[in-house]
C-alpha cells in the first residue's frame, strides 16, 4: 500500500462501518472509532451483540446486510479475526454499493478476501490502522 493511496482513502472516505466496534472505550476498535468521527467521518458501528443500541451517537447494526443503503458506506474498517474477513467481505461487496475500501486492522490479514475485492474494484489495506495512518493527510 503506496501513502498515495492512503492519503487518496484519508481525503475521499466519508462514512466508514466499523464491524467489531465494541461499546467498551479501553478497546482499540472504539478509540479508532472515536477518532475517525472526531476528524469529521461517519461511523455507522456493526456488532450483532450490540444491534439495536447506539454507539458514539450512532445505531448499531448487526451486520452489514443491516445498514440502510442511503447511508452510503464507502469504507469498511473490520476489527474482527483475519478467518472472519472473507464473510464480511462477501457481505459487503453484496449490500454496499457505495464500497471503495476495504480496510483491515492491525495483525489481521486474509489474502484470498483482500484479491476478491480487488477483483471488484474496491481498495484494500491490510494490516494498517487509520488512527495512525490517516494523521499524516488530514
Amino acid at each position: 500500500m503506496e501513502d498515495e493511496d492512503v492519503a487518496r482513502i484519508a481525503r475521499s472516505a466519508r462514512v466508514i462501518a466499523v464491524v467489531g466496534l465494541s461499546p467498551n472505550e479501553a478497546r482499540p476498535s472504539w478509540g479508532v472509532a472515536r477518532y475517525l468521527q472526531s476528524q469529521g467521518f461517519r461511523i455507522i458501528p456493526v456488532n450483532p451483540g450490540h444491534a439495536g443500541k447506539t454507539l458514539l451517537g450512532e445505531t448499531v447494526y448487526a451486520d452489514l446486510s443491516q445498514i440502510p443503503a442511503d447511508a452510503r458506506v464507502d469504507m469498511v474498517d473490520i476489527f474482527r479475526r483475519s478467518e472472519a474477513v472473507p464473510q464480511i467481505v462477501d457481505e459487503a461487496l453484496a449490500h454496499l454499493p457505495d464500497l471503495k475500501v476495504i480496510w483491515t486492522q492491525l495483525g489481521v490479514i486474509h489474502d484470498a478476501a483482500a484479491e476478491k475485492a480487488r477483483s471488484r474494484g474496491v481498495t484494500v489495506v491490510q494490516n494498517r490502522c487509520p488512527k495512525i495512518e490517516f494523521p499524516r493527510f488530514l
